[in-house]
């Protein structure tokens, strides 16, 4: 047999076989990630999904949708809404969610990621709007476990595990930063005139005790008087005061109102 025509024989058939395997090989095979999950639909009829690693489809009879199972972030953009005690605010927060059933994900919502942001500004302006402004300054943490929760709760059907709901930032309008500004001052100046107080409370009843503790030992009142004589002679002072007990002029003071009334 001619070799030449053996060749042009049997390029005639693999070189269509190459082509066909060119054009059908990257349809049938798929390489998913470890964080990947193929969700495989075989005439439209959702079969299960699969991966990691390879994953083998029959050309134009199986379709695959890839879904992604790491944590995604969403930015919930800021909404001007009313607290329950009639204050305008302007809160905004952030949400971090991962796929958990890639086929509910695929089958029981159209968009996913879409429809958990949207369910995320409605739930935010429905808890911001039941909460009073003192709550929603405070207590920030409970307010993020209560958007969680509602928010779980209504993503749990789409297979979607909301991790985490963050209030980000909470603006108010000027005038009430200086009505808080002003309660605040008011605050810090009750605080101290309390403490103030406490002070001079404690500081009489202190002498209080000294007093009944001289009343009861006279001698302290004279270690006293010699200790603040001590110092006093300490210091560098050009004069010095000495307090003199009335009991040593009481004699003199006698023998003067004596004279005066013999006169």
């Amino acid at each position: 047999m001619d070799p030449v025509k053996s060749f042009l024989t049997l390029g005639s058939w693999v070189i269509p076989v190459v082509l066909l395997a060119m054009l059908i090989l990257p349809n049938a095979v798929r390489i998913l990630r470890e964080y990947e999950r193929g969700v495989v639909f075989r005439l439209g009829k959702l079969l299960r999904a699969k991966g990691p690693g390879i994953v083998i489809l029959i050309p134009l009879v199986d379709r695959m949708v890839r879904m992604d199972l790491r944590v995604v972030t969403i930015d919930v953009p800021k909404q001007e809404m009313m607290t329950t005690d009639n204050v305008p605010v302007t809160v905004d927060a952030v949400l971090y969610f991962r796929v958990v059933d890639s086929e509910a994900a695929v089958v029981k919502v159209e968009n996913f990621l879409k429809a958990t942001s949207l369910i995320a500004q409605t739930t935010l302006r429905s808890v911001i709007g039941q909460a009073h402004l003192d709550e929603l300054l405070a207590r920030r943490e409970a307010i993020n476990q209560r958007l969680q929760e509602i928010i779980d709760r209504q993503t749990d059907p789409w297979g979607v595990k909301v991790t985490a709901v963050e209030v980000k930032d909470v603006v108010l309008p000027d005038n009430m930063k200086r009505a808080m500004a002003r309660q605040a001052e008011s605050e810090r100046e009750r605080r101290a005139k309390i403490i103030n107080a406490e002070g001079e409370f404690q500081a009489a009843e202190k002498l209080v005790q000294a007093a009944a503790m001289i009343e009861q030992r006279p001698i302290a009142l004279q270690l006293r008087y010699l200790q603040t004589m001590r110092e006093i002679s300490s210091e560098h002072n050009t004069t010095t005061f000495l307090p003199i007990p009335l009991d040593l002029l009481t004699p003199f003071v006698k023998s003067a109102a004596d004279a005066l009334t013999k006169k």
